[in-house]
């Protein structure tokens, strides 16, 4: 079972923690700061750079802590968060990927509940600080907090309406 949960807990947490370095950086086929920048701006978000930042960075540290095992339960409450969000942006599209539907999102997310419930494993670094085993209503309290925190970022940040082109252009440097 702890050798399931090494290999779950590296594949979901480093996807999760890549996607974030491609928010931010030129690195693992991302388009730097700018384009996460644009990207969220394309997909009606506001607060320009800050947005991609605070994104970009909770998902490479919610999936690095994931991946390491470490406040797994608090890592797996961020990834649910910002993996939500990823999934509002795509719900219109449907389920599937192919069409750039939110499946993988929920899979991000779904990975991250069963952690929140299993808890790391033996070979985790929380096992071996003894931060484990979580009680069952910090468990569901982590379930519940994670994706609502995602649905209200999406509220607070969402724009109601798109700005015409020049005005993105000129908020740039927001």
């Amino acid at each position: 079972m702890d050798a399931g949960l090494l290999v779950l807990r590296l594949l979901a947490g480093l996807l999760i923690a890549g996607h974030g370095v491609q928010k931010v950086s030129f690195h693992l086929g991302g388009k730097g700061l700018a384009g996460g920048t644009e990207e969220f701006r394309h997909d009606g978000f506001r607060g320009g750079r800050l947005t991609a930042v605070v994104a970009g960075g909770s998902q490479v540290g919610a999936g690095l802590f994931l991946a390491a095992g470490l406040l797994t339960l608090l890592a797996a409450m961020a990834a649910m968060g910002v993996m939500t969000v990823a999934g509002t942006v795509k719900w219109p599209k449907g389920l599937w990927v192919q069409n750039d539907g939110y499946e993988y999102p929920l899979v991000l997310v779904v990975i991250s509940v069963a952690l929140a419930l299993t808890g790391p494993g033996r070979w985790s670094v929380d096992h071996a600080l003894s931060l484990t085993p979580w009680p069952l209503w910090l468990v569901l309290a982590a379930i519940v907090i994670g994706p609502t925190s995602g649905l209200l970022t999406r509220a607070v940040l969402h724009r109601t309406s798109t700005a015409p082109e020049g005005a993105t252009r000129a908020r740039a440097a927001d």
